[in-house]
């Protein structure tokens, strides 16, 4: 039995991420198998997560004033039937449709689980960190195991992995605590007090530094490729930045309360902007092993950092709306609009598009640092 909160969310953590250590690194490489160019990828990717900018702070409204078990339960049935439904589909406008369907639902899961974990650790329940972190371990496993089956099998295993993936997580929105995904009641239209000039500042500096990471999510894995490295060592370079990235969030919690929620998060923009200045240059195996481990940075930390500056600033009954419009605006517009960028790049420059990413990453540490200047000098 999985008695304690603690283990219930890790099981989310987990399941949702088999998914996304598949999809991640190898969607694109899926894509292509049925005819898709670069510039195609991009834009079906880029269509996908700005559906998710009107999709995703509309399932948080109703999260908080609704059972968000039940939701969560919908949201994935959604998802793992749109991946279903992807099995026999070739045309492009076909795939959009269903690609966006299946990836919305499922994006949508991710504001709502990290609502609930976050809501446990304000309330002294759990460590944030040891809890995601099991997400990560999921990751590697995910990545380990689809590199090695794809070195076997052929591309079409990449959904059939995905699907089975999902329905696991079906499973694993079953176990949510209940008292801690139950209904929050928050006033209709108290949202808006969330379109304040300061936590639309904080969610532009998160926004630059995830965002840079579009070209690396979306192209990573083929430009690697071209450079002539194998599916395994490739899937091996993926884990080894989540390996530092679980380092992060294991020994992150004094962290933040050293260093504060916007430091970090400043933090991780500048290692990102390191990591992609240098990884455009880079092409040899063992100078691509030491810039993954900037990935503690570039998403650990800035992730680590907005998580709890969220539970910091955002009240408790509007917790799940403010974690969507994060999603909304971090995940959906930022890398909306970064990897709609990204496809034309790569396809102009190759691994020099990851000099945009690299200004990025400095701009959002820029307004990170900004932010809490301007947080102290109004505590003084």
């Amino acid at each position: 039995m999985l008695a304690s909160p603690a283990a219930r969310l890790a099981l989310f953590y987990g399941a949702t991420f088999l998914a996304a250590g598949v999809q991640l690194p190898f969607w694109p490489v899926w894509l292509k198998s049925r005819g898709l160019g670069a510039s195609e990828i991009g834009l079906l990717l880029a269509v996908g997560i700005w559906i998710k900018v009107a999709a995703t702070p509309l399932v948080g409204i109703v999260a908080d004033r609704m059972n968000r078990r039940r939701l969560m339960i919908g949201l994935a049935l959604l998802s793992l039937c749109a991946y279903l439904l992807l099995l026999p589909a070739h045309d492009f406008l076909g795939l959009l449709l269903l690609t966006t369907l299946a990836t919305t639902s499922a994006a949508s899961l991710g504001p709502l689980g990290e609502n609930a974990t976050l809501s446990a650790s304000k309330a002294g329940k759990l460590d944030y960190g040891r809890v995601r972190l099991w997400g990560s371990l999921s990751f590697i496993v995910a990545v380990l195991g689809s590199g090695y089956l794809l070195s076997e099998g052929g591309s079409d295993l990449i959904l059939l992995l995905i699907a089975g993936a999902s329905g696991l997580t079906v499973l694993a929105c079953f176990a949510i605590p209940g008292e801690i995904a139950g209904r929050k009641g928050a006033r209709p239209g108290a949202w808006r007090a969330l379109l304040g000039a300061r936590h639309l500042l904080f969610l532009g500096a998160a926004l630059l530094v995830q965002a840079s990471h579009s070209v690396y999510y979306a192209f990573g894995t083929l430009y690697w490729s071209a450079q002539g490295f194998s599916s395994a060592t490739i899937a091996w370079l993926w884990v080894e930045g989540v390996v530092a990235e679980i380092a992060l969030f294991f020994w992150g919690g004094p962290l933040v309360r050293r260093i504060g929620p916007l430091r970090l998060l400043a933090l991780g923009g500048a290692g990102g902007a390191l990591r992609w200045a240098a990884t455009g240059f880079v092409i040899d195996l063992p100078t691509l092993a030491v810039l993954q481990l900037f990935h503690a940075l570039s998403f650990g930390a800035s992730h680590l950092g907005a998580m709890h500056q969220l539970a910091r600033t955002v009240p408790a009954e509007q917790s799940a709306t403010g974690q969507a419009l994060y999603s909304a605006s971090v995940s959906g517009f930022g890398f909306g609009f970064a990897t709609l960028l990204s496809g034309p790049l790569y396809a102009a420059y190759g691994g020099r598009a990851y000099l945009a990413m690299a200004g990025m990453a400095a701009g959002g540490a820029l307004l990170a640092l900004l932010l809490n200047r301007r947080d102290s000098a109004a505590a003084k």
